[in-house]
């Protein structure tokens, strides 16, 4: 069996908060805001896996309205989340993610963030992958106030009948 998972998640900019994707820090004046450590990107892959697995969203996991998720690290919640989702019988066969953002560039430090994502979804660093975009001026991510990511992620599971 395989399902397909989408995740989507934009955060403002604010000044004096760290700038994360996938645990990576960039340096920046701005990071963004959240309940948690706001990284879009963790929370674009889980809510993709969730999706996929049939699971529901990262805010059934943890609500952000509950004080203990306050600045939680967002990839120990991804790595929560996948132990369940990896429990449960399934595998990650690829993940593909987009990054909108108008500064820092992303190109950089793609790959420290797809050996990241990989090493937490218990994958092989080639099945992940991460591409970075600017919104042309356009919109909250292209005036330099947000930040969005969307990730887009394919898991597989043996059926009941197809074990041995």
């Amino acid at each position: 069996m395989i399902r397909v998972g989408l995740g989507r998640d934009i955060h403002r900019l604010e000044k004096g908060r760290r700038f994360l994707l996938a645990g990576v820090e960039f340096p920046s004046g701005k990071g963004m805001d959240g309940h948690s450590d706001g990284d879009v990107l963790a929370h674009a892959v889980a809510d993709a896996v969730l999706g996929a697995a049939g699971l529901g969203d990262i805010g059934e996991f943890f609500p952000p309205e509950e004080a203990c998720w306050k600045d939680a690290d967002s990839m120990k919640l991804l790595a929560e989340i996948w132990t369940r989702i990896k429990d449960s019988g399934w595998r990650l066969v690829n993940l593909d993610c987009v990054i909108l953002a108008e500064q820092p560039h992303i190109r950089p430090f793609r790959e420290k963030i797809r050996e990241k994502l990989a090493l937490c979804l218990g994958a092989e660093k080639e099945a992940v992958f991460v591409k970075g975009k600017t919104g042309e001026g356009l919109g909250p991510v292209g005036e330099g106030l947000a930040v969005e990511a969307e990730a887009v992620c394919l898991l597989s599971k043996d059926r009941p009948e197809e074990r041995s």
